[in-house]
């Protein structure tokens, strides 16, 4: 990187970026990010992290004469008696809550456009790591205030920790430093305002880093259109004059996209500070998070209707969905396989999501660098795997208000998780499969559009007396899109002897069934170079076979 920040400017803005819906989830995460540090800051000062009891004497009449903590003394201090405390609380919340969301959103579409292959593999994991770390910050921060709600959710931490086999009873006396509620409150602040964000915004540098240094995928562009962009992301880059003279004669650069500086820079910025602004104005005038309402947290007591922040339901949703009674003892140790499982069944979910990357490189045997992202149409079976993976997730996310749809529905609470039960194990499969024809079925519609234009609603009467529809040819842009060659699938590889070992076999097994629909952008494929030929031969040149192909999978 150059030294002078002259040169990084210059250097940066000789780098074009392409303006997708799908980038303003980054910039939102970021803006989330900034709101939370300023407002965590100012609250920071005023807040005392304590279980300490002491009686509470605020202007808060209900709860005058109450024996509570000093944490929950100091929350109440900053709602009502603190300028602007409330706006600050509510706006640090809601920030909490969109954070998450906006990195999910990153995980997905990163998943279904391939964004995750070569050579960004490492921003995936880093991605997977930083959802974790907001979802650790937002959890440790749940609990700060030692309302009612943040005390039922630790008393179920406790419980869930406790059930672990030989180790549970050493981990939860280290959590809470005693019997509960012990010294949580002390324990858990320094990860919400230290050690979670600290690493998250190292994280999130190792990702800017990374995106500047391999440069942003791009959708399927037109044969001219990538080669100039590929010339000046190039001279970006690049220091020579030689390669200055390349960039100029890869012009027209009106398809390159914006420049990162300063022009992408202020767009993002403008972005940010919308972000903001929305924020601050839920915390301005949505209430959320009222203690005052809940009450100090009690260890006998439990509140009705409970119910986490929503990042955190799918792991509430995955202990409730657990069969009654499941359990055994196995040597002297009573096994609780109601919390066991869920906690092996999500840690399995998040080992498989950062493992992805380097599982299909390993299938498909694809060691290439991968600079166009993929249409989720054109790999079927990674499309399938991610609607399944949704689906997963959210049936665990609505179980977290089963109580809620029971009340609010008038159904019974067991059959609510009956039926959700059933749908984890029979809805996942069931997705991946309709998914997968799905896609099928949107690969035949494109390679029709291919050959024969889209549709006018135009009908023309030829010499031979036949009726045609007139089809408009697709541009050289959509046609970039369209044109799709089938990726082969990698056989698995014998060894000096001949033989196929039991890895190559599974291997081989894997990558033909991740074949089945795989294409990848194609710019020299002869069925898709003149289509302007196939809109003069619609209804009259087409023969049996070439009906075949256009319906083929």
């Amino acid at each position: 990187m150059p030294a002078d920040p002259r040169d990084l400017l210059a250097q940066l803005g000789r780098r074009r970026v392409h303006l997708r819906w799908s980038n303003l989830f980054g910039v939102v995460t970021f803006a989330c990010l900034l709101v939370l540090a300023v407002t965590g800051i100012l609250l920071s000062l005023t807040y005392t992290p304590s279980n300490d009891l002491v009686t509470y004497t605020g202007p808060y009449g209900p709860l005058q004469g109450a024996t509570v903590t000093e944490a929950f003394a100091s929350t109440m201090r900053i709602s009502f008696e603190q300028t602007g405390g409330l706006l600050l609380r509510q706006t640090h919340h809601w920030a909490a809550l969109v954070m998450p969301a906006s990195i999910i959103m990153q995980l997905l579409i990163t998943f279904f456009s391939g964004g995750f292959r070569r050579p960004r593999r490492l921003s995936w994991v880093l991605l997977v790591g930083a959802f974790v770390l907001v979802l650790l910050a937002g959890w440790s921060g749940y609990a700060l205030p030692d309302d009612m709600l943040s005390g039922t959710g630790l008393r179920i931490v406790e419980g869930v920790v406790l059930s672990i086999p030989v180790i549970g009873t050493w981990v939860a006396g280290w959590m809470f430093g005693g019997p509960f509620p012990g010294q949580i409150i002390e324990n858990l602040y320094p990860v919400h305002s230290v050690i979670a964000p600290a690493l998250l915004v190292v994280v999130l540098a190792i990702r800017a880093a990374l995106a500047l240094r391999n440069g942003q995928a791009r959708p399927a562009q037109p044969a001219g259109s990538a080669q100039s962009a590929g010339s000046a992301q190039s001279a970006g880059s690049a220091q020579s004059a030689g390669s200055a003279q390349s960039a100029r004669s890869a012009q027209p650069t009106a398809a390159l996209g914006l420049r990162l500086w300063p022009d992408a820079a202020l767009r993002a910025a403008g972005l940010v500070w919308i972000t903001a602004s929305v924020l601050v104005l839920l915390g301005a005038t949505s209430t959320i998070s009222p203690v005052w309402s809940y009450g100090p947290a009690s260890a006998g007591e439990v509140g009705a209707g409970s119910q986490p922040d929503w990042y955190m339901g799918f792991l509430d949703g995955a202990l409730r969905l657990v069969p009654v009674g499941w359990e055994t003892e196995w040597m002297g140790w009573t096994l609780t396989f109601a919390t066991l499982v869920p906690l092996v069944v999500i840690g399995t979910y998040f080992v498989l999501l950062v493992a992805y990357p380097f599982i299909e490189e390993w299938v498909n045997q694809d060691r290439e660098v991968h600079n166009v992202l993929d249409r989720p149409r054109n790999v079927p079976v990674r499309t399938g795997i991610g609607v399944a993976g949704a689906l997963f997730y959210g049936i665990l996310w609505g179980a977290a208000s089963a109580d809620i749809v029971s009340t609010e529905f008038s159904v019974s609470f067991e059959s609510v998780i009956t039926v959700l039960q059933v749908a984890l194990i029979v809805g996942p499969p069931l997705a991946f499969e309709v998914t997968r024809r799905i896609c099928f079925g949107l690969q035949r519609k494109d390679r029709e559009i291919a050959l024969h234009g889209h549709e006018t609603g135009r009908i023309v009467r030829l010499t031979n007396g036949a009726y045609v529809e007139i089809h408009q040819p697709v541009d050289d842009a959509e046609r970039a899109r369209l044109a799709v060659a089938p990726v082969p699938a990698a056989p698995g590889r014998p060894d000096d002897r001949g033989r196929f070992s039991g890895r190559e076999r599974l291997r081989g097994a894997l990558s033909r069934q991740f074949g089945a629909g795989h294409t990848n952008p194609s710019h020299t494929n002869p069925s898709h170079t003149n289509p302007s030929h196939a809109v003069a031969s619609a209804g009259r040149d087409r023969s049996p076979s070439t009906d075949k192909d256009l319906t083929r999978t």
